[in-house]
């Protein structure tokens, strides 16, 4: 999941990169120095969204006694949890990840200053957030710093939840995803909703050179209604190359959509899809 989520230099099969090397490092330097030049900023626009989802999601009365949690998936270094939980915004991530002083730090010392940090910056608001990624260094780190409450390395398009994501299933009450639209499918949706003991939530941002129907008919099959407003879309990232570029615009325009002032100006873009239950 984490490999496959925010693109990069290594050339896939249907002309889109990615960056599978960036998510097995012990610490998210290489995440963010690696990304920085691409402008990836689509965790940047989620970060309002999210507060006000999880802050509606949380004043829903489920009958259960502990707020809800959020499921980060793919959530590679906590960045979707850290910008939720804490008076952080990723261009002060990146400043902070990629600036000289950072650098000459050992991952230790940077998962001691890193865990100080986010804790000063706790927002009174804050929410359980678990993640979810097949990078074991990504979520450790993570986990260690306090940005997840929990973290869960369960591939769930080879598989079925192990216990300890199936217990923690319990308590979500919403899925939150911003990178990994073009690599998980409705298997993995499946697998989570079929897990949950109370109302889930969805809210996803998904590149437009995918379609998210499957996913979409798999929520549906859970209860689920999903809205977009086709006419607003997010700025991902920057392209790698000229390849990728002529990737994206075939693959917009043979989902019937218009890379004009979009992918044609140079930048991958998402859409944002919202699913609730049918009934309250």
């Amino acid at each position: 999941m984490a490999g496959s989520g925010s693109g990069g230099t290594e050339g896939t099969g249907d002309g889109k990169s990615r960056f599978d090397d960036i998510y097995d490092r012990p610490d998210p330097r290489a995440y963010f120095g690696r990304l920085a030049p691409l402008e990836y900023e689509i965790p940047h626009h989620a970060q309002p969204v999210f507060r006000q989802v999880a802050a509606e999601r949380a004043a829903l009365d489920d009958g259960r006694p502990h707020r809800p949690a959020v499921l980060d998936v793919c959530c590679s270094y906590g960045i979707n949890a850290a910008l939720l939980n804490h008076d952080v915004t990723l261009a002060e991530m990146y400043e902070r990840y990629t600036s000289p002083a950072c650098r000459t730090l050992s991952t230790a010392e940077l998962a001691a200053r890193d865990k100080e940090f986010y804790a000063e910056r706790r927002r009174p608001d804050a929410v359980p957030v678990f993640g979810l990624d097949v990078s074991a260094p990504a979520v450790h780190y993570a986990l260690e710093v306090g940005l997840l409450d929990a973290a869960f390395t369960d591939d769930l398009e080879q598989g079925s939840p192990g216990p300890g994501l199936d217990r923690a299933l319990a308590e979500v009450g919403l899925i939150t995803l911003t990178g990994g639209g073009s690599y998980v499918t409705a298997r993995t949706f499946t697998a989570l909703l079929d897990g949950a003991r109370r109302p889930v939530w969805v809210s996803a941002f998904v590149l437009r050179t995918v379609s998210y129907q499957p996913i979409v008919r798999a929520l549906a099959a859970h209860g689920l209604s999903t809205t977009v407003d086709a006419s607003r879309t997010y700025p991902q990232r920057l392209f790698t190359d000229e390849q990728e570029r002529r990737y994206a615009i075939a693959a917009v325009r043979a989902l019937g959509g218009d890379p004009a002032g979009r992918e044609e100006a140079g930048r991958f873009h998402t859409l944002h899809y919202e699913s609730r239950p049918d009934t309250p």
